[in-house]
């Protein structure tokens, strides 16, 4: 276990000295593709998807998802270091993804390789490596779930401390049109968008949903964006306004839309509503199985790849998300190797569970 630990961190390494930026990622899917080959591991490409299945694979057995991205932000302004020097110093790992999300990348693998030929597992196993998750891309985890068959559970990582975020918000964007007539502002002339728009944000800020999530509180909208008018002596004909939308598992993304286009009187244009909010009981078995194993549980403030998936999901993995696109990112060589113990633990509980569900 000792040298699989190290084997992925050197894998950690080599994936940070390269350049992996969103629809850039196809260097580091090279490098998972034959960092699996020379394990005699068969893996499959889509894009700059990377996915691979353990060596027992049973159709009809339940199949947990490991999933993690090995794309990254553009490094901002406030390095001081290189960004793709993975320099190890005092046990702690520095460059740009080490911690988001090279860190649970690499330890999901290790996990997945600890169990890959395991023949006695009550579920089967996918390991996928996935592209375009900084940017909610088309082209990364959305793109490749048709092609995985079903899935019973995905576990995300990303870095939450190894903690269990058993629910996020979702999170959609509307442009607002809101149309008058324009006119001479000297004259009583034309219908002045601006005011129009007034009723319609003051919509926005007052509304509260009904139903309010335990987890995730409430459907939080905020109006970030107006434009109108041309010129100080013509009355503005339209006025365009943009809302930011964080939904929560009380609603989808759809439904929340429905309602606001019931309330406003102006025309609602949604850029997307992909990004979905997520939610698993504590009661779920993998839940209970991280709570066994003394994780804590939590609702998480970010949005992930998990918002892309129509399955029970939750996020978990080594790291800290408060260092995510933070200049200097690293992450502890100790954190990484306890991620991989508590992956595997988790897995171990559950399929202990499975035994004893099936034994009564």
């Amino acid at each position: 276990m000792e040298q699989l630990k190290n084997e992925v961190i050197v894998l950690l390494q080599q994936l940070i000295s390269i350049s992996s930026f969103s629809k850039e990622e196809d260097k580091t899917a090279e490098l998972i593709e034959q960092f699996f080959t020379q394990k005699g591991i068969k893996t499959n490409r889509l894009l700059n998807n990377i996915w691979t299945k353990n060596k027992f694979f049973d159709a009809s057995k339940p199949t947990i998802l490991l999933n993690s991205h090995h794309d990254t932000v553009k490094p901002n302004k406030q390095y001081t270091r290189d960004p793709f020097s993975p320099n190890i110093e005092d046990g702690i790992l520095y460059g740009l993804g080490s911690n988001d999300a090279g860190g649970p990348l690499i330890s999901l693998a290790a996990c997945f390789l600890h169990f890959y030929d395991n023949p006695n597992l009550n579920f089967n196993l996918i390991y996928a490596a996935t592209a375009e998750e900084e940017i909610s891309g088309n082209n990364g985890v959305e793109i490749l779930l048709p092609e995985l068959g079903e899935i019973y559970f995905g576990i995300v990582g990303e870095p939450t401390k190894m903690d269990i975020a058993i629910a996020e918000k979702g999170l959609f964007v509307i442009d607002c049109i809101v149309h008058g007539k324009s006119g001479h502002a000297a004259r009583e002339e034309g219908e002045n968008a601006i005011y129009k728009a007034l009723k319609d944000i003051e919509w926005f800020k007052n509304y509260e949903f009904p139903n309010e999530s335990e987890m995730l509180g409430k459907v939080k909208m905020t109006v970030s964006i107006i434009n109108a008018g041309s010129q100080h002596n013509v009355v503005p004909g339209t006025c365009q306004f943009t809302v930011d939308i964080r939904t929560t598992d009380k609603y989808n993304n759809q439904e929340v839309l429905e309602i606001i286009k019931k309330h406003v009187s102006c025309e609602v244009i949604p850029r997307s509503t992909r990004l979905n909010p997520s939610y698993v009981s504590e009661d779920h078995p993998l839940v209970q199985a991280g709570i066994k194993i003394g994780k804590e549980t939590y609702a998480s403030p970010t949005t992930s790849d998990q918002a892309l998936m129509p399955f029970k999901t939750f996020k978990m993995g080594p790291g800290d998300s408060a260092r995510s696109h933070t200049a200097d990112e690293f992450i502890h060589i100790s954190e990484i190797k306890e991620g991989i113990d508590l992956y595997i633990q988790l897995l171990h509980t559950f399929n202990q569970q499975f035994d004893e569900t099936l034994a009564k």
